[in-house]
C-alpha cells in the first residue's frame, strides 16, 4: 500500500479524495467551475505514478498535481498554487487575521511570545489531527483550553473547564457563605458557575434566630452577585447564573429582581420551568406555589393565576431581556442518564448549554460545520459526511484527552471527583449559518431541517461509537450503569443498530458527550457564524478615525457575505439570494424549529437566544415560550431590539480611540476596578461597542469580547 510522508514526519495512506477535495476547492473559484472527473482522473493518475514506491513525500504528490492541471485547467493550476503558497504561509505565520482576530489570539489566547506553530502544538497537547484541524479552521477548543492549556508547568492555576455547577444552595446560613466560597475559588481558576436557589426558604418564613423570618431566597442572588463582580479574570468579569423554580413561593419577586438596575448586575437568570405550569398556562388554570421547611416544619402554600406570572416573565423578558426560560421536564429526560434515578442535575451553566450536578463541570470545543462543504458556493455543493465523522470521533478523543490533563486542574476536589466519575464533556457545533450559505440552503426552510437530521445522526452516533471504544480500551465511566443508560429515551431515539451493539458490549467512556455553546470568541477568532445562530446582519457601519478631524464612515461586509459577493462579483446587497437570512429577516418558529431539531440529536443542551425585532409585542413573547416547550426545546430566551436594557444605561464615557480604550481597559484591569462592568449590559466593556446577543451570551462586533469567553 503506497505511504505518504507528511511535512512533519508522519507517515500515513494515500488518499485520493484529499487530491480530489483539493482540486474542486481550486476548481470552484474559477470561472469554469468544477470538473469532478478531471480531479478524479488527477488522482488516479498519482497513485499510479508512485504506486511501485514505498513511500512518496507529500510535496512531491502535490508537484504531480500542479503539472497535471497546467496540462489541462491552467486556470486552476493558478488556484491550485496560490493554495500551496497560502498552507506554506499558514504554517509558518498562521492565519490571515483580521484586527479584531489579531486582538482576540494576542490578548486572550497567546501565552507570552510563543510562536503560531507552539500555540497550536500547546493546545492540541500534540495531537497531530487536531492541530491540523484547528490550523485548517475545522475545529476549535473552547476559551478555557485555549488559555490555558500546558501553562500548569508555569505554576498556573486554570481549569481548562469553562464551566460548573455548584450544589444547590442548601437552606443554612452555612451553606449558603460556604456556597459563596466555593464560587470566589471557582472564578479565581476561570471557571463560570451555575446556581439554583430552588431550596432557600422564601420570604416571611419562619427562623430559629434573632431575625424571626426570613427575607427569602431573592435576597441572597446579590451576595452570589457579588461575589462574581469581585473575582475578576484575564479580559472579562466572572460569569454567572441564577435559577428559581416556578413553583417557589418568591418567584415573582425572582422574576422582577432584574427591573432594579442596583441589583444582582453580575449575573444572568433563568426561571426553571416545568410542564405541570406550562399546562396551567396554555388551560388558564391555576397553579399552586408550594415550599415546606425542613428545618420547622412550616408549609407555605399560594395559589396564582398561571397565565399572569407567565404575562410578567414574558413582559420583563420583552422589556429587560431577562429572565430566561429552562424546560426542566425535557432537560431531565433527555439525556444519556435520564433513567438513572441515583443522577440528578443541579443546574445550568452561565450561557445554559450544559445541564451539570453538584459539583459538575464540562470541557468545551466545537466544529465549525462551514469547513465541511465540498464545492462551496456552488450547484455541486455537498456536505462531507465522512470527514465530519472522522472529526467527530476525533474531537470526542481530544476532550478525553483534555479532561485527563485537568483532572487535577479543577478549584475544588468536590469537582475533581465528579469528573473522575462522570467524565462529562462538550463536543459542539458553530458555523451553521455559514454552512447553509455555502450550499445554496435558507436558514429555516425544510432543505435546511432535512440537513440537520443527516448531520445529527452523523453527530450522535460517531460521538457515542468513538465513547464506546474508548470504554473498551480505558473502561467505562465510574458510575456508569448499563441496564440504565441503555434504557435511556434519548439513546434508544438516535443510536444506530451498529453503535448499539458497541456499547453494550463496551459501555460508554462518557456519561455526557453533545452540547451547542455560544462559541463567541472563538467563531470571531476563526471567522465563521457562532453556535446555530443564524447571521447577524448583512453588513454594518464602521468608522474610521481621521488625523483631520474628519471621521469616515464605510460599510463592512459579514465575512461569509464578502466571500460570496468576491466569488459572484456582487456589488450590492439586493443582489443577494433570499438564502441570506438574518436574525431580522427570520421568523421565530423557524428559528426554534432549527433549534429543536438539534436538540434531538444533542445529549447536553443548546445555548439560545431568539433576537426579535423592536415591535414584537408581549403576546408574541408569550407565543414564542409555548412553542419553544411545544417543539421541546430545552432552554430559550429572547432579546428584543431597542429593549429598556439597552437604553436605560447608557455610557457617558467620551469617545476614545481604538489605543486609548485598550490602555484604559489594561489599567482597569490591572486596578482590579469593576465600576465600567457594571454599565450598560449592551455597551462592551472591552472597548465600548456594541454587544450582539445571540446563543444565550453576547459578543461584541468590534473587539470580539464575550462575557462567556468560550
Amino acid at each position: 500500500m503506497l505511504k505518504v510522508e507528511k511535512r512533519n514526519g508522519a507517515v500515513v495512506k494515500f488518499e485520493g479524495d484529499k487530491i480530489v477535495n483539493a482540486i474542486c476547492k481550486a476548481m470552484s473559484e474559477t470561472e469554469k467551475g468544477v470538473d469532478e472527473l478531471l480531479a478524479e482522473e488527477i488522482a488516479d493518475k498519482a497513485f499510479n505514478d508512485f504506486k511501485n514506491l514505498e513511500i512518496v513525500h507529500i510535496e512531491k504528490i502535490q508537484d504531480f498535481v500542479e503539472i497535471e492541471l497546467m496540462k489541462n485547467r491552467p486556470d486552476v493550476a493558478k488556484k491550485y498554487i496560490l493554495y500551496r503558497d497560502e498552507r506554506a504561509r499558514l504554517r509558518k505565520h498562521g492565519w490571515e487575521m483580521t484586527d479584531l482576530q489579531r486582538d482576540i489570539y494576542e490578548k486572550k489566547y497567546r501565552f507570552e511570545n510563543e510562536s503560531f506553530d507552539d500555540f497550536l502544538t500547546r493546545v492540541s497537547g500534540g495531537n497531530s489531527f487536531i492541530k491540523k484541524a484547528i490550523k485548517d479552521k475545522k475545529f476549535m477548543p473552547a476559551g478555557r483550553i485555549l488559555a490555558g492549556r500546558g501553562l500548569d508547568k508555569y505554576g498556573r492555576k486554570i481549569t481548562l473547564s469553562n464551566c460548573y455547577v455548584m450544589p444547590q444552595v442548601e437552606d443554612n446560613i452555612e451553606a449558603i457563605f460556604d456556597t459563596a466560597k466555593y464560587m470566589a475559588r471557582t472564578y479565581s481558576y476561570g471557571g463560570g458557575v451555575g446556581l439554583t436557589l430552588s431550596k432557600l426558604r422564601p420570604k416571611g418564613a419562619k427562623v430559629n434566630n434573632a431575625a424571626n423570618t426570613t427575607t427569602g431566597a431573592v435576597s441572597f442572588m446579590d451576595l452570589y452577585s457579588l461575589v462574581t463582580g469581585l473575582i475578576g479574570m484575564k479580559g472579562r468579569r466572572g460569569a454567572l447564573m441564577l435559577n428559581l423554580d416556578c413553583s417557589h413561593p418568591d418567584i415573582g419577586d425572582f422574576i422582577d429582581v432584574k427591573n432594579n438596575l442596583d441589583k444582582v448586575n453580575y449575573a444572568n437568570i433563568s426561571v426553571n420551568i416545568n410542564d405541570d405550569f406550562m399546562k396551567a398556562v396554555v388551560e388558564d388554570e391555576d397553579f399552586e406555589l408550594y415550599f415546606k421547611v425542613e428545618a420547622t416544619g412550616e408549609e407555605i402554600r399560594k395559589k396564582i393565576n398561571a397565565k399572569e406570572l407567565f404575562r410578567k416573565l414574558a413582559k420583563n423578558n420583552w422589556n429587560m431581556a431577562e429572565p430566561g426560560i429552562l424546560y426542566t421536564n425535557r432537560i431531565n429526560s433527555w439525556h444519556l442518564m435520564s433513567e438513572d434515578e441515583k443522577f440528578e442535575f443541579a443546574g445550568v451553566n452561565p450561557c445554559a448549554e450544559e445541564p451539570l450536578p453538584p459539583f459538575g463541570s464540562c470541557n468545551l470545543s466545537s466544529i465549525n460545520l462551514s469547513e465541511f462543504v465540498k464545492n462551496e458556493f456552488t450547484e455541486k455543493a455537498e456536505f462531507d459526511y465522512q470527514r465530519f465523522g472522522e472529526m467527530v470521533r476525533e474531537g470526542v478523543i481530544y476532550l478525553n484527552e483534555v479532561l485527563d490533563e485537568n483532572m487535577n486542574l479543577h478549584p475544588l476536589e468536590q469537582q475533581r471527583e465528579m469528573s473522575r466519575e462522570l467524565r462529562q464533556i462538550g463536543l459542539g457545533l458553530m458555523g451553521l449559518a455559514d454552512m447553509f450559505i455555502k450550499l445554496g440552503v435558507k436558514y429555516g426552510s425544510e432543505e435546511s431541517i432535512e440537513l440537520i437530521h443527516k448531520i445529527g445522526k452523523v453527530l450522535i452516533n460517531e460521538a457515542l461509537r468513538e465513547s464506546a471504544l474508548l470504554a473498551k480500551e480505558h473502561g467505562t465511566y465510574s458510575r456508569y450503569n448499563a441496564e440504565k443508560v441503555l434504557k435511556s429515551p434519548f439513546l434508544l431515539s438516535n443510536v444506530n443498530e451498529d453503535v448499539l451493539e458497541l456499547i453494550k458490549k463496551y459501555g460508554l467512556r462518557n456519561s455526557q458527550l453533545l452540547t451547542i455553546a455560544p462559541t463567541g470568541s472563538i467563531s470571531t477568532l476563526i471567522g465563521c457564524s457562532n453556535g446555530l445562530e443564524p447571521m447577524f446582519q448583512i453588513s454594518y457601519t464602521r468608522k474610521s478615525e481621521s488625523l483631520h478631524q474628519e471621521d469616515t464612515y464605510y460599510k463592512v461586509f459579514t465575512p461569509i457575505v464578502k466571500e460570496y459577493m468576491d466569488r459572484n462579483n456582487i456589488t450590492r446587497e439586493d443582489e443577494l439570494p433570499d438564502f441570506f437570512v438574518t436574525t431580522s429577516t427570520l421568523n421565530y418558529k423557524e428559528r426554534i424549529d432549527i433549534q429543536s431539531v438539534w436538540q434531538q440529536y444533542i445529549d447536553a443542551s443548546i445555548s439560545s437566544t431568539v433576537n426579535v425585532p423592536n415591535e414584537f409585542t408581549v403576546e408574541e413573547v408569550e407565543d414564542l415560550y409555548i412553542y419553544a416547550w411545544k417543539k421541546g426545546v430545552k432552554g430559550i430566551t429572547i432579546y428584543r431590539d431597542g429593549c429598556a436594557r439597552e437604553g436605560i444605561l447608557i455610557s457617558n464615557k467620551p469617545s476614545l480611540s481604538k489605543l486609548e480604550k485598550i490602555e484604559e481597559l489594561q489599567r482597569e484591569i490591572d486596578e482590579l476596578i469593576v465600576e465600567q462592568l457594571e454599565e450598560d449590559p449592551d455597551t462592551c466593556p472591552m472597548c465600548g461597542g456594541t454587544l450582539i446577543h445571540s446563543g444565550g451570551c453576547a459578543e461584541c462586533q468590534d473587539c470580539g469580547y464575550s462575557p462567556c469567553s468560550i
